[in-house]
């Protein structure tokens, strides 16, 4: 099959191809793609892959798509030290805080063990075991109520930049 298969293949998106490559390239310069969130923009991108890939390559960018986990994000190229020119940076970087970075490391970790046990391919935590996970790293507070509103501001941080889902 050769990529201009894939652009007369129907999709369950409307419109013509022109139509359905905007939708994707749209949804995926906003942020992470997600499979079970928008089943016709996922089905699009894998029907639109390679155009996708070629188009976002002009711009500096590399599409990162994992089927096997249903999401797909935009990344920058890194940046080759011999090339001349830079392009400046299109997707920006996100300085985060020491809780909100270490809430993700352990929550990768966490993931990278679920797929390690060959379980669900959901990994589905309740907000107490996420506080669990992080309170042994974080310093002792007699504020129980205190820390929990912490976490929950670092939870809604991850969640607004894409990155958990509640």
């Amino acid at each position: 099959m050769t990529d201009n298969d894939y652009e007369t293949a129907p999709t369950a998106l409307d419109g013509d191809a022109g139509d359905r490559l905007s939708q994707v390239l749209v949804a995926l310069f906003r942020g992470v793609l997600h499979r079970d969130s928008a089943p016709q923009l996922w089905q699009g991108l894998l029907n639109l892959q390679a155009r996708v890939r070629d188009y976002v390559a002009v711009l500096g960018l590399e599409l990162i798509l994992d089927e096997a986990e249903g999401y797909a994000f935009l990344r920058q190229r890194p940046r080759d030290p011999d090339a001349g020119d830079e392009l400046p940076r299109l997707v920006a970087r996100r300085q985060l805080s020491y809780p909100v970075s270490l809430l993700l490391a352990l929550l990768r970790k966490k993931l990278a063990e679920h797929d390690a046990t060959g379980g669900d391919t959901r990994l589905v935590l309740s907000r107490e075991q996420i506080v669990e996970q992080i309170r042994v790293f974080l310093p002792e507070t007699a504020n129980e109520a205190r820390l929990l509103d912490r976490m929950d501001s670092h939870i809604k941080k991850a969640v607004e930049l894409g990155m958990l889902r509640r």
